[in-house]
């Protein structure tokens, strides 16, 4: 007699009266579409595929944006020893040239042999085994992190350098744009492509055409001048002592602060199943387009920057002649004085336009970590190296939680860094000549196993064609990492190294967790593992004798249990009484057991009851039933179930214990009953919309 029973159900009305619409209207949900758009289907991936003009932009923002602030950290460097060495320049720029042209003919190789999209990762792990896979993959989430804090950064620098009066807004601006970019990621790779295409071309245009004007103003004999040619350079090291080792140390932390400009160069092989078919040939295209389009740029602002006499220094009071207060003197970007002395002056509309496109091409240069990040960290949770979740495509079917992930972690280090490129730049560049240097040494082996087993003439020539191009990268590359090393180091390089080890730490261990987990749970024998227990004993939980007590009893009598017994706690003598006089007047059917609790605990008694019965009977299965409320305001969850949600945690940890929540809604729960036209997740389960099934679904039970 006891049994739950339910009214009968009214049919719900099809004209929607407004609390219902009030209801299906869900404020959060709108907001998630109108930032990332309405949910795709797993069939419309195919939808997303990238052509090679928008492929560019997403995949190269990041090495084509790079040289706006490649030639500035070169001079930076040489500034040290006042304006004596800066004709080192050349021969800098010359070296991170020829190493553009090494890095990029190697990847186009990589590109051909690992179209899957694992890129250096991938080629490592199959080559050189699954621990040095795991430094390229630690290095490479640690550059792409920088990559996000550098290029937003400096993006921030030319806004500042085009409207000096947002300088004290600098931090906030930066984690803006993190933000901003996290959102259109969010909304898929193919709308981020659109939306960043148009700024990434007009900043190539801009730059060709800076160049193309200096250089027909130097063949005029009207060459530009900087504005910062007028000032001299105090050098650091007053005694002149910047000869042999010192002058060639020199020369290394020049070249390795311009070898910024090759960051970024990796994540199209990481991209490469986001391109159309064919997908090797089309990746391939897009580096050798990179890599031609970057060198050219840098090669043009560096040339510039040495005919208009740029002094950039890292301290404004080095630079003499200098008025007004040095402490307080903001420098202008080297593509903010060049451009200023190209187009006539710091108040040209080109002279705006080329900053306005520097600024917002290096913010989107950011979206080059935003593909390349989640891409590797799925292929990372797809080895079982981070958490499944990273491999979980969100309902744009972008890598969400890598998005996400990327976002966050970019704006604390902004925040931490207060958005200053100079201290940020020394923890970059060092993971990526790691992965370049171990996937050029992979590739090597890779050709090599390729000739043992190879016997077309063909192929083997082209083979030994590949080995020979990435031999020479590894050699190269591996020079320069060495370089990095010893220049950037004691500089704040070393808190890259220390987190790309504590990544490689944490994700040995989280992959032996889920190798063990998988061991655990694997089944070796399928009839002794589905062994049924002897029987099953039901417990439900009374504190009182209510609504939710007799549904709970009717529930766990629907389950037909071998035994049933209501369970109380005798935490105070007169509730006991009552409890007792109410079973025996309501005639429950169910037997009732109290248990004694001189010191007023009510989970120590219950556990030690439940777990006194599996001593007993080991092969027997407990259910104990605890029936639970459903509450609609968040200040109730703090008045109710706290007892039952203590003893669900302890009863979890017994072995052959099944804890069933029997939940009674209260009134308020109604409150909190917001269907939504689609949750989280929707189209991947396959579910309708509320909108289309509203009329099948009843609203929820209360009292």
């Amino acid at each position: 007699m006891f049994e739950a029973r339910h009214a009968p159900r009214r049919p719900i009305s099809r004209v929607l009266r407004p609390h219902t619409l009030a209801r299906v209207f869900n404020v959060p949900q709108a907001l998630k579409r109108l930032v990332i758009g309405k949910a795709m289907r797993s069939e419309e991936l195919g939808e997303t595929l990238l052509p090679k003009r928008l492929a560019l932009p997403i995949f190269a923002s990041d090495p084509l944006s790079s040289v706006a602030y490649a030639t500035q950290e070169i001079l930076l460097v040489l500034t040290v020893g006042g304006t004596a060495f800066l004709y080192l320049t050349p021969w800098v720029a010359a070296g991170v040239v020829a190493l553009m042209a090494v890095v990029v003919m190697s990847y186009r190789q990589v590109v051909h042999a690992y179209p899957s999209g694992g890129g250096s990762y991938e080629v490592v792990s199959k080559n050189l085994g699954a621990n040095s896979g795991l430094v390229v993959a630690a290095s490479l989430l640690v550059d792409y992190v920088m990559t996000v804090a550098v290029s937003v950064a400096s993006g921030v620098d030319n806004i500042i350098s085009a409207l000096p009066d947002l300088a004290p807004h600098r931090v906030g601006l930066a984690v803006g744009f993190v933000v901003l970019l996290a959102a259109m990621n969010l909304r898929g790779v193919r709308e981020s492509g659109k939306a960043f295409a148009a700024p990434t071309y007009l900043f190539i245009g801009g730059i060709l055409l800076m160049v193309g004007t200096g250089l027909v103003r130097v063949i005029l004999g009207d060459a530009p001048v900087a504005s910062s040619a007028a000032y001299g350079i105090t050098p650091e090291d007053h005694k002149d002592t910047l000869a042999g080792l010192g002058l060639l140390m020199l020369g290394l932390r020049a070249f390795a602060s311009g070898c910024t400009a090759l960051t970024g160069v990796e994540a199209i092989s990481n991209g490469v199943p986001a391109f159309r078919t064919p997908k090797s040939r089309n990746a391939a295209t897009t580096m050798a387009v990179m890599g031609i389009t970057a060198v050219v740029m840098f090669v043009g602002i560096t040339a510039l920057s040495l005919i208009s006499k740029v002094h950039y220094v890292d301290n404004a009071c080095q630079l003499t002649g200098l008025g007004g207060d040095c402490s307080t003197f903001a420098q202008p970007t080297v593509i903010a004085q060049l451009a200023a002395a190209v187009f006539g002056g710091d108040h040209s509309v080109l002279f705006y336009f080329i900053q306005a496109v520097t600024a917002l091409v290096l913010i989107l240069a950011a979206n080059t970590a935003f593909n390349g990040f989640p891409l590797l960290a799925s292929i990372l949770a797809e080895h079982r190296y981070l958490p499944r979740q990273m491999h979980t495509r969100g309902d744009r079917l972008a890598f969400s939680n890598g998005i996400i992930a990327l976002a966050v972690v970019a704006g604390a280090l902004l925040w931490l860094y207060n958005a200053d490129v100079t201290s940020l730049i020394h923890l970059y560049i060092l993971g990526v000549f790691t992965s370049f240097t171990l996937s050029q040494i992979g590739m090597v082996k890779h050709w090599n196993q390729t000739l043992e087993t190879e016997t077309d003439p063909s192929v083997r020539n082209a083979a030994q064609r590949s080995r020979v191009i990435n031999g020479f990268g590894a050699c190269v590359t591996a020079l320069v990492l060495v370089i990095v090393l010893l220049t950037k180091f004691t500089q704040g390089a070393w808190l890259a190294v220390v987190a790309a080890i504590v990544l490689w730490v944490m994700m040995r261990g989280i992959r032996r967790h889920y190798d063990a987990v998988a061991a655990e749970l694997a089944v070796d024998d399928p009839h002794a593992e589905s062994v049924r227990p002897s029987k099953v004993h039901g417990i439900v939980l009374v504190s009182k004798l209510h609504k939710p007590t007799l549904r709970a009893l009717g529930y766990a009598q629907a389950f037909k249990p071998d035994s049933l017994e209501a369970v109380s706690v005798a935490v105070e003598k007169d509730a006991v009484q009552e409890l007792e006089a109410k079973w025996d007047e309501f005639d429950v059917q169910v037997p009732l057991k109290v248990l004694d609790s001189p010191y007023r605990e009510i989970t120590k008694p219950v556990v030690g009851y439940v777990r006194s019965i599996r001593r007993t009977s080991p092969r027997d299965a407990v259910a104990v039933f605890i029936p639970e409320y459903v509450v609609g305001h968040w200040w109730e969850h703090l008045l109710h179930n706290q007892s039952a949600l203590w003893l669900k945690s302890r009863l979890l940890f017994t072995t052959g214990v099944m804890v069933i929540s029997v939940p009674w809604q209260l009134s308020s729960s109604n409150r909190a009953y917001h269907p939504s036209r689609r949750a989280p997740g929707a189209v991947r389960r396959g579910e309708p919309s509320v909108r289309s099934e509203h009329e099948k679904l009843p609203a929820p039970e209360h009292v």
